[in-house]
């Protein structure tokens, strides 16, 4: 043996390194390799998902959006409308009050007017009674030459007027 090399402890190195090297492919090479994948595609595939809820939660976000647009203008529009209504039936009501006070005012009218005549009545039947009753005292009190006067006036101012 020259140089002190001895083959057979080389070969021997040589079979304990590839067990060696196999042993550790195996035991932690390849599971590692295996985990690395698998994790790999764990991510991969949570990141798709992640994208595709990203895309859904984005076209549901413009859909809720574009109802709530519509729905704020469904609110503005139907408050446009009750505004309307109740300026229709404001106008109703100040129109109807209108009509009634015009009504209270032509019946309070009617019946001032009622009651003026019935008092203009009123007095002048009470003049008359004063005069029947003047003329009564005046006849009684006289005979009936006053009253001959007075008729014998009262046909000369008929025949004048």
């Amino acid at each position: 043996m020259p140089l002190n090399i001895d083959w057979q402890q080389i070969l021997l190195h040589l079979f304990n390194f590839v067990i060696l090297a196999g042993g550790l492919y195996f035991i932690l090479y390849k599971p590692v390799k295996s985990f690395m994948r698998k994790r790999e595609e764990n991510y991969a595939a949570r990141e798709a998902r992640t994208q595709q809820l990203n895309d859904e939660a984005a076209a549901l976000r413009k859909k809720y959006e574009t109802k709530l647009h519509q729905a704020e203008e469904q609110i503005q529009k139907d408050r446009e409308r009750h505004h309307e209504e109740l300026e229709e039936e404001r106008q109703r009501l100040i129109d109807d009050a209108k009509e009634q006070a015009r009504a209270i005012i032509n019946t309070a009218s009617q019946t001032a007017e009622l009651r003026s005549r019935k008092a203009i009545d009123d007095a002048h039947e009470e003049i008359r009674a004063m005069a029947v009753n003047m003329v009564e005292k005046l006849v009684l009190s006289s005979g009936g030459d006053a009253l001959d006067q007075f008729l014998d006036e009262a046909e000369s101012e008929r025949d004048n007027g």
